[in-house]
């Protein structure tokens, strides 16, 4: 019996990727890291700065996320995101770019506990990955 399910991830330019041969999927959910394999239970999530993990036959990925909802549902695992980026083709200087405006971010005296959390969650990310 098969232990795969689909993935589709959708950010606002295009499907940034679309697989079935999907084995197992970690996510960054607000509750924490969620791992998703086949036959999950039905989930409505939203994501938190942080990378997904997808592993599948042909290998394994890791993204990088800033924000985003993920379903599960009758084997297939939609992520919906405004920004991702595949770690193998981030460069460096992106990195350095996206944390200097997380910086930034924080220094504002007029944003909300909310906002700064989830700003200081893309910080410990990105310097993490660089």
């Amino acid at each position: 019996m098969s232990e795969e399910f689909k993935i589709d991830i959708v950010n606002p330019e295009k499907s940034f990727l679309s697989k079935e041969d999907i084995i197992e999927a970690v996510v960054p959910a607000y509750e924490g890291e969620m791992g998703i394999l086949k036959d999950h239970i039905p989930i409505i999530s939203f994501l938190k700065p942080g990378i997904i993990k997808i592993k599948s036959k042909s290998g394994e990925d890791s993204y990088y996320v800033e924000d985003g909802i993920i379903e599960f549902k009758d084997n297939n695992l939609t992520v919906l995101t405004s920004s991702i980026f595949n770690l193998k083709n981030m460069e460096r200087n992106k990195i350095q770019e996206l944390l200097k405006i997380a910086e930034e971010e924080t220094n504002n005296t007029e944003i909300s506990d909310q906002a700064k959390y989830l700003t200081e969650q893309k910080i410990n990310v990105l310097r993490s990955i660089n």
